[in-house]
């Protein structure tokens, strides 16, 4: 088992940036990928970007490609998702998500709203 908290969501305006975190705790070293996911209004749930635990090699959506950054901090068991040049379309609430083995898991999620 493994739990998820995300953090960081917010209101931020085009252009800007925010900041995601998402904390892990149990059995966190048995996580073979952490990815973030978003959901946008009367959308399916879409990966944003993933992270592997073994080698720290990492994939990006099209559409976030260059604007975000995924990051890991090993000794926290903390993902991280650096939002750059922020879009109204990035609008939605952003999951993080973990696999162990062939189960995933999700965090509560957090929303993230990009407006004037």
């Amino acid at each position: 088992q493994v739990q998820l908290v995300e953090a960081g969501g917010g209101l931020v305006e085009p252009g800007g940036s925010l900041r995601l975190s998402c904390a892990a705790s149990g059995l966190t070293f048995r996580i073979v990928i952490m990815s973030w996911y978003r959901q946008a209004p009367g959308k399916e749930r879409e990966l944003g970007a993933a992270v592997t635990s073994v080698n720290g090699n990492t994939n990006y959506a099209d559409s976030v490609k260059g604007r975000f950054t995924i990051s890991r901090d090993k000794a926290k068991n903390t993902v991280y998702l650096e939002m750059n040049s922020l879009k109204p379309e990035d609008t939605a609430v952003y999951y993080c998500n973990a696999v162990l083995g062939y189960k995933h898991y999700w965090g509560q999620g957090t929303q993230v709203t990009v407006s004037t």
